[in-house]
């Protein structure tokens, strides 16, 4: 006579409890969520305020000519050409180089307040970006947890040998 050799599939249930992982990643997802709608909402926020001003990119910036300031790459090109047609007022002395009685001083104060303001937002937008991205990968780890946390049972295969 021969032995039968048969494969058996039995189903067990997890050893340990998976409920805080399955936590951890209705957290994760929720928080991505979060994440993103306050990018998004600083990102429109930001740009809005920014598109309120008027700010047209003059004809010789090194890009974006004629295009209102309302993101990060009209803004970061806007900054630039402030600072290079202040230098050119000054001789191409900054704010701190000028003497102090020098009338010209002044408006390298304001064209280095502007750059600020206009830099400001372009970290702004860098955060809000930044914001986003980390939310969309907290749902993409948080629906992976979620699904290993699904994973109701262990399956164990194992060879039985019947005569």
């Amino acid at each position: 006579m021969s032995e039968a050799v048969v494969t058996s599939d039995t189903i067990e249930p997890p050893q340990k409890k998976v409920g805080f992982v399955k936590a951890a990643g209705v957290l994760g997802i929720l928080g991505g969520i979060a994440l993103i709608i306050v990018g998004v909402v600083v990102w429109v926020m930001v740009s809005s305020q920014l598109r309120a001003e008027n700010i047209t990119v003059p004809d010789d910036a090194m890009a974006f000519q004629g295009q209102t300031v309302a993101g990060p790459f009209t803004a970061y090109v806007q900054a630039d050409i402030i600072q290079h047609h202040a230098l050119k007022i000054s001789g191409g002395k900054t704010y701190a180089e000028l003497a102090q009685d020098d009338p010209v001083r002044v408006t390298m104060m304001n064209a280095s307040f502007l750059r600020t303001s206009l830099f400001t937002s372009v970290v702004s937008f860098g955060v809000a970006a930044f914001a986003i991205g980390i939310g969309i990968l907290s749902i993409l780890f948080g629906a992976a947890l979620t699904r290993l946390a699904s994973v109701p049972v262990v399956v164990r295969r194992s060879t039985v040998t019947s005569s």
